[in-house]
């Protein structure tokens, strides 16, 4: 696996690698990986990807000014043993400067459904989390990238923006992976106390709940009462039956729907989903 902290370095390997003839896959993180990111390079490889590529990041511009910027998780060393058990061909490292040279200026914002739940919490972060992907896609000039579904409406705003600006790179998105009591993995459970641990698992039985009450014919109301309910006594951000194309309130339960959640507990905040078909 060859380590690359400089753009003239990843397009000189992606390049002969092309001229090898071969697939570029891309995934992109920010570290401190776990399943969920080692299970999106076999994404990758199963879409026909024989170079692969994967980009650690942490990325300043999608963390607000009162974020966990500074207390990320990070494990640089852990995370190369790990790459290099699933044979990546390249690891690209770069410092915050060679991402954003002094006097950067652009942004990429995207509209619409960049704007709901983690849009209106989290002000500016899917701002950031356009700009930096579109860098790191003009940079790997991959031919497929790979995301995972627990960051939903993430993948709905990258999605729009491949669309919107005629990127040329395939999406695929890879399901969440979860711990054995139903947790999404996550870099931040790592934040977690023993004691906070053993409650998180409550936001996925939230959600499922939120799923039961529409398969029993109720509303989208009746839905978000009963994970608001299944969740009590954790600080709740949003608990939300949206449209997985919108990221608003349905106008159709009659398609695929999303419950969406974010809660709190102690220091760290989760996020999870679930898709349903619809529901009868």
């Amino acid at each position: 696996m060859h380590v690359a902290t400089t753009i003239s370095e990843v397009r000189e390997h992606v390049a002969a690698a092309r001229a090898a003839g071969k697939r570029i896959g891309f995934v992109p993180t920010m570290g401190f990986l776990h399943e969920g990111h080692l299970s999106l390079i076999d994404v990758a490889r199963a879409d026909g990807a024989e170079f692969i590529a994967v980009s650690i990041f942490v990325n300043p511009k999608q963390f607000g000014p009162s974020e966990d910027l500074s207390r990320y998780p990070r494990n640089e060393e852990g995370d190369r043993r790990l790459l290099e058990g699933k044979d990546v061909d390249l690891l690209f490292l770069p410092p915050v400067e060679v991402m954003y040279p002094a006097g950067s200026q652009t942004m990429v914002t995207v509209g619409g459904v960049a704007k709901p739940l983690e849009g209106e919490r989290r002000p500016g972060h899917f701002d950031g989390v356009a700009t930096v992907v579109l860098k790191l896609f003009n940079i790997v000039q991959c031919d497929v990238a790979a995301f995972g579904r627990k960051d939903a409406q993430q993948c709905a705003v990258i999605e729009r923006m491949v669309r919107d600006l005629d990127v040329p790179v395939r999406l695929i998105f890879g399901e969440t992976m979860r711990e054995a009591d139903g947790l999404a993995m996550s870099s931040r459970n790592s934040y977690l106390t023993k004691e906070e641990r053993a409650i998180a698992p409550l936001l996925q039985r939230a959600l499922r709940a939120g799923e039961d009450a529409l398969r029993r014919g109720g509303s989208v109301a009746d839905a978000e009462r009963a994970m608001r309910s299944a969740c009590s006594g954790v600080e709740i951000d949003y608990l939300s039956v949206v449209d997985p194309l919108t990221f608003e309130h349905p106008a159709d339960l009659r398609r695929e729907l999303l419950l969406a959640g974010a809660i709190r507990i102690g220091r760290t905040r989760l996020i999870d989903n679930i898709r349903i078909q619809s529901p009868p």
